[in-house]
């Protein structure tokens, strides 16, 4: 599976960014995808998942009501909608895929995720 993310920018604190991510290879809606970020100096952070039926999401706690994760099976790809993004949103984004069984609950540790795509970088302003 190869993943490519794209949507980075630089934004003003409040303002709304939407990152995009898009796979090849095997069968998308196997994976559970994931959003993951990574400040300088920070070790890398899940922000938030979603499993391969769509039905299930998961956030971490400092980006929920503000951020919205999707995707489209047909499309192969996932989406990340950010917004009301503070300063301390600041970070490299990585969208991750973990094939996992379908009962299987969402995981958030970055070293269980199997593919990784390149990252784009999110810059809000204040």
């Amino acid at each position: 599976v190869q993943l490519q993310a794209s949507g980075g920018g630089l934004v003003q604190a409040g303002g709304s960014l939407k990152l995009s991510c898009t796979a090849s290879g095997r069968t998308f809606s196997s994976y559970v995808m994931g959003w993951f970020r990574q400040a300088p100096g920070k070790e890398r952070e899940f922000v938030a998942a979603i499993k391969g039926s769509g039905v299930k999401t998961q956030y971490a706690d400092f980006v929920k009501g503000r951020f919205t994760i999707s995707r489209d099976n047909a499309k192969n790809t996932v989406a990340l909608q950010m917004n009301s993004l503070k300063p301390e949103d600041t970070a490299v984004y990585y969208c991750a895929a973990d094939l996992i069984p379908p009962t299987v609950l969402i995981r958030t540790t970055p070293g269980e995720y199997d593919y990784w795509g390149q990252g784009t970088q999110v810059t809000v302003s204040s």
